[in-house]
């Protein structure tokens, strides 16, 4: 066959070689999936069944997060790329990485992949103190307007994964489906969003640091009013409670708390 439609019978149909071809099933079921999430959204209406991110921006966006995490797209990409998407709209910040740079932070719960998807969204890193790593292993993160102190937790609905599914049923790959399926579940189908208050003390806001103190039991500077107190001295926390490292040879000093 010479061309990528026939006539048959006096119709034009699509050879079924191309609905073997992975890349174009995926695509097509995609878009068949879009229009018809858009002719819900037009019979139920706009304010009833919320807007997808546009196609090509999440693209745009799902390449970043990928340079980012330095491997292929996963769900869990796809999912912190549309968390943050929703975050910065639900507290008001629409360019996070130029004039509002400075106007958000965000704690993430979470040490894996929706992490760096999120920071290749909002331009938050640990390194410009205005992303806060909260080790609560959930998917879920929280935006937080500075200007307005308005703040958003969001997280991922654990029943979206078996959803996925509905939307991709011919995807043998549960990763691939999800991944797939959440590049176009509505907000509400994805995620829990929830209004919260935060509170920020000045040692953890970004900029220079507001104190520098040595501990006395170890000599290593302390930064941003880390220090703890123990009889008057001040004792950075390994030294005070314990650390995650030990040093060969001087095993107690990351262990035992209290003075020399």
């Amino acid at each position: 066959m010479t061309s990528d439609t026939c006539q048959r019978r006096g119709k034009t149909e699509v050879p079924s070689s191309r609905a073997r071809i992975p890349g174009t099933l995926v695509f097509l079921t995609h878009l068949d999936n879009l229009v018809r999430y858009r002719i819900r959204r037009h019979q139920k209406g706009d304010q009833e069944m919320p807007e997808t991110p546009p196609v090509q921006d999440l693209d745009a966006l799902l390449e970043e997060s990928v340079k980012i995490h330095g491997h292929h797209q996963c769900p869990g990409q796809v999912l912190g790329v549309r968390m943050a998407i929703m975050g910065l709209r639900e507290i008001g910040i629409s360019d996070p990485k130029g004039e509002d740079r400075k106007a958000i932070v965000v704690f993430v719960e979470t040490d894996r992949c929706a992490t760096d998807a999120i920071q290749a969204v909002t331009g938050c890193t640990l390194g410009k103190r205005t992303m806060k790593f909260m080790d609560y292993g959930k998917m879920a993160a929280t935006f937080l307007n500075l200007r307005n102190g308005k703040a958003v937790r969001i997280v991922a609905r654990e029943e979206s994964r078996e959803a996925a599914a509905r939307y991709f049923p011919r995807i043998e790959d549960k990763y691939q489906a999800q991944r797939e399926a959440y590049k176009i579940m509505p907000d509400e189908e994805l995620f829990e969003a929830m209004e919260v208050s935060v509170e920020i003390g000045r040692q953890d806001m970004p900029g220079r640091p507001l104190r520098r103190v040595r501990c006395a039991r170890c000599g290593e500077a302390v930064q941003d009013m880390r220090e703890v107190y123990d009889q008057g001295a001040a004792l950075c926390r390994p030294c005070a409670s314990g650390g995650y490292y030990r040093v060969k040879g001087k095993e107690e000093s990351t262990q035992q708390p209290g003075l020399p």
